[in-house]
């Protein structure tokens, strides 16, 4: 597993939220948000973020919240929408590793990223830990999950 240090800067970013188990409505909502792209036809060479707010270890299942996210440009004029919200997220410092986009890839990344930022003398920030697509339509082959760190 392939791992850099990346300073991000701020994103903003539009949203669709979903509540509940981690798992396929993860990937419902990310269709929704890149199918939301699509139709705005600009912003199909995009950044997408998928952004788990809460730890299933310590938090009931219908109670998780899964973010799928577009990075917008700035001057992007944004009219409300039903299911579409929008944010700033805060930039820094983060440990970026390059996984496979498989969930078996995934699973063995999750237990293995947290060990490699402390054995990698940083310490997990509060900001929330992303995985991250690039590329037209945010294609799926490659996952880079974000993890914000500071330096202990």
């Amino acid at each position: 597993m392939n791992m850099k240090l990346e300073t991000l800067p701020p994103y903003r970013i539009v949203f669709a939220r979903q509540v509940g188990p981690y798992g396929d409505g993860n990937r419902k909502t990310m269709e929704k948000i890149k199918n939301w792209a699509k139709e705005k036809q600009s912003l199909t060479s995009a950044v997408f973020l998928g952004i788990a707010q809460d730890n299933p270890e310590t938090t009931k299942p219908e109670q998780c919240r899964y973010d799928a996210c577009l990075v917008i440009p700035n001057d992007y004029k944004l009219t409300r929408e039903e299911g579409i919200h929008e944010a700033i997220l805060p930039g820094g410092l983060y440990l970026v590793f390059q996984v496979q986009h498989t969930k078996e890839a995934l699973q063995k990344a999750w237990t293995e990223i947290f060990p490699a930022v402390y054995q990698n003398g940083y310490e997990v920030d509060s900001k929330p830990v992303m995985e991250r697509f690039t590329g037209e339509s945010g294609k799926d082959d490659i996952c880079e999950l974000c993890v914000p760190v500071k330096i202990e």
